[in-house]
């Protein structure tokens, strides 16, 4: 059997600028990972069940928007409640460093603001995120 990671890559909420969460998520798919791209304007909701039925290993978010506590949050809460905190969360975008702190406190495992390069996204993820036997 074939390990894989797999990734659930999405943009939630009204943000619709898509480019940089489409090249991360090619630069996942050149790594040798499975990624599954959930398209612009996603509900914390859909992302989570999205994420469940893939059986995804973790859920990657962009956010430009600014809402990105509460977008985080939201879907902290859902894999909560979904009993699907195996689920790891990572995200980026435009983030102020002084809300990564507590973005991590509340399940956010890396944050990744502009200038991170693809190369440090996908080692990030080969060594934070578990495989999952297909």
């Amino acid at each position: 059997m074939e390990s894989r990671i797999r990734v659930v890559v999405a943009k939630p909420g009204l943000d619709g600028h898509d480019r940089g969460v489409k090249v991360v998520a090619r630069a996942l798919r050149d790594a040798g990972m499975e990624v599954i791209y959930t398209g612009l304007h996603q509900t914390p909701e859909q992302i989570v069940q999205t994420a469940i039925q893939e059986d995804a290993t973790a859920i990657g978010l962009s956010i430009l928007s600014g809402a990105h506590m509460t977008l985080f949050a939201r879907v902290l809460e859902i894999l909560r409640e979904q009993d699907a905190e195996d689920i790891v969360v990572f995200g980026g975008g435009i983030i102020p460093d002084e809300d990564i702190p507590e973005l991590q406190r509340l399940g956010v495992a890396q944050i990744f603001t502009p200038g991170a390069t693809t190369d440090e996204i996908v080692n990030w993820v080969r060594s934070s995120i578990p495989q999952v036997t297909q």
